[in-house]
């Protein structure tokens, strides 16, 4: 049955039979959700296609890249309460939009659910999902899954109105670990995020990606999360290893140095998160450093 408490948005950039494939199965959802996409500055007649084939979609077309901020401009056009995250390589299983609204529904403490990652076409469970299923932080009493200190955005749905209070998605990240600011924004601010083992989301990886540019703006944006965000000891001690780790290689010092350059704007936007959320960070230290699904390494 259609379920009117739920909306999907979906973020694109120059991968439009990707993204008419996910519309294709997204279309076909028995909660029969509005889609929003966002069309992030396709130079290959993205917004055309998508309107062409698929005419009930709303369709925003940027004139240039914003990253994972366009989800900010999607979720300011959805009435529904709940807004379901898709890249335009992942898609819901059909009944997992609905599950997820049934937890936020009943849990008025959850700003997010993040589901089960199966990895296309194979259909194996994706690393980080071990990470999610075994999250080292205490359960609050009722809490209908394991809490989560950072979320999945092409895989999560979350709260609305707990979205846009946090300010949504910081534009300076672009893509690539953008998620970690936002999150712990929300738990500063006292939302919980869970994962729910039976809400599952698909992937299938596209090839159309530039791995490169990925992991230079996944280690810029880890080392200001660590500076934004974490006492002075924490940030230290992460951003040495993160160093230490990384392949050494142009795009690496790349990294470092769109990091260094932010640091004005790092030291302005400073704000150290409360000690309960620290003492969660803290747990998660050690298993983030040892992770598979979170080396820089391409």
């Amino acid at each position: 049955m259609a379920d009117p408490r739920v909306a999907v948005v979906v973020m694109t950039h120059n991968r439009v039979e990707e993204l008419l494939a996910t519309l294709a199965r997204l279309s076909r959802l028995p909660e029969e959700p509005p889609i929003v996409v966002v069309d992030n500055g396709s130079a290959d007649g993205t917004a055309e296609a998508v309107r062409a084939r698929f005419p009930a979609v709303d369709v925003v077309a940027l004139g240039h890249n914003v990253g994972a901020a366009a989800r900010n401009l999607a979720v300011a056009r959805v009435d529904r309460p709940y807004v379901a995250f898709c890249d335009d390589d992942t898609w819901w299983d059909p009944g997992s939009l609905s599950r997820a609204a049934d937890v936020l529904d009943a849990d008025g403490r959850v700003a997010v659910v993040t589901g089960t990652i199966v990895v296309e076409p194979g259909g194996g469970e994706d690393p980080v999902v071990e990470e999610l299923r075994h999250s080292p932080i205490p359960l609050p009493d009722g809490c209908p899954g394991p809490v989560l200190l950072s979320f999945l955005a092409g895989a999560s749905m979350v709260r609305a109105d707990a979205y846009r209070a946090a300010g949504g998605f910081e534009p300076r990240l672009e893509v690539g670990g953008e998620e970690a600011l936002l999150s712990v924004d929300l738990a500063a601010a006292g939302w919980l995020m869970v994962h729910i083992a039976d809400v599952v989301v698909h992937h299938l990886p596209s090839p159309a990606r530039d791995a490169h540019l990925r992991r230079r703006q996944g280690i810029r944006n880890a080392l200001w999360f660590f500076w934004l965000r974490r006492p002075a000891g924490a940030a230290l001690r992460r951003s040495a290893h993160l160093m230490a780790t990384m392949p050494r290689d142009r795009h690496s010092v790349a990294a470092v140095a769109a990091a260094v350059q932010g640091l004005p704007w790092v030291v302005r936007n400073r704000r150290v998160v409360p000690a309960e959320v620290e003492a969660g960070l803290r747990l998660l230290d050690e298993p983030q450093m040892h992770s598979r699904a979170r080396q820089y390494v391409s």
